[in-house]
């Protein structure tokens, strides 16, 4: 397994935010952290990278306890992390975007450059492939682009480390429909070759892409599976997501 997460509770100050989350991501596919608003998803991604510590419980990354590890060492073990309000720096070009999120390494200097094997390339066009527009972007500020702009460079930013596992927060949040659209695709392109671990409340997003689902309700988890069991299930839509 992939990523396990053994009944972990998390507080935040004095709020007891995850009170029992156990989940399993086997590698590759996507699996989908669904749940109401307030359940305990962000904090859940947020508890897996360390950012908010696990108070109980463990989380263990291909069988390696990750618990109490701060989150640079978390990350330096391949994990990215696609926070939900992208987080990215609006001052900064979308190549200064990229370059300040590689871990050991460098990216080349331009976006154009050719004949260039380096693993440091290659993920650079395996970024372009999946997000042509960042290319054409590449010395703009990223304050300037649109808001599915700026989502591909929050992904593209994960992307450019030789990562294992991908958390993605809300990634269709804000975007218009046709844009949610093609981000689906984009996400089914990238989990060929990087497993995800994905929250996402457009449900309609979630089954057509998810591979497996694992429902949080309170701060506990309380069913996982396969995405088509649950796709049939209309109790269990309607009790802990409220999809009709």
């Amino acid at each position: 397994m992939l990523l396990e997460l053994e009944a972990v509770q998390t507080y935040i100050g004095q709020f007891h935010i995850l009170q029992g989350v156990s989940l399993a991501v086997p590698e590759g596919g996507i699996t989908v952290l669904l749940g109401r608003n307030g359940a305990g998803k962000t904090t859940t991604l947020r508890t897996i990278m360390g950012l908010v510590p696990a108070r109980v419980g463990e989380v263990r990354l291909r069988g390696q306890d990750i618990t109490r590890l701060p989150p640079h060492a978390v990350a330096w073990r391949g994990l990215g992390y696609v926070p939900e309000d992208r987080g990215v720096f609006g001052q900064l070009t979308v190549e200064e975007n990229l370059r300040v999120a590689v871990r050991g390494g460098d990216l080349p200097r331009t976006a154009l450059r050719r004949g260039k094997n380096s693993a440091a390339q290659q993920r650079l066009e395996r970024v372009f492939s999946l997000f042509p527009d960042l290319r054409q972007a590449w010395r703009r500020r990223a304050g300037l682009l649109s808001g599915g702009q700026q989502q591909m460079l929050a992904i593209a930013r994960a992307m450019v480390n030789e990562n294992a596992l991908l958390l993605i927060d809300e990634p269709s949040k804000g975007l218009a429909p046709i844009v949610v659209e093609h981000l689906g695709e984009d996400l089914r392109r990238i989990a060929l070759q990087t497993t995800i671990l994905l929250v996402e409340q457009n449900f309609a997003l979630a089954a057509a892409i998810g591979d497996r689902y694992c429902i949080i309700d309170d701060g506990r988890t309380v069913k996982s599976g396969a995405m088509p069991e649950l796709v049939a299930d209309a109790e269990l839509k309607r009790k802990y997501l409220g999809v009709a």
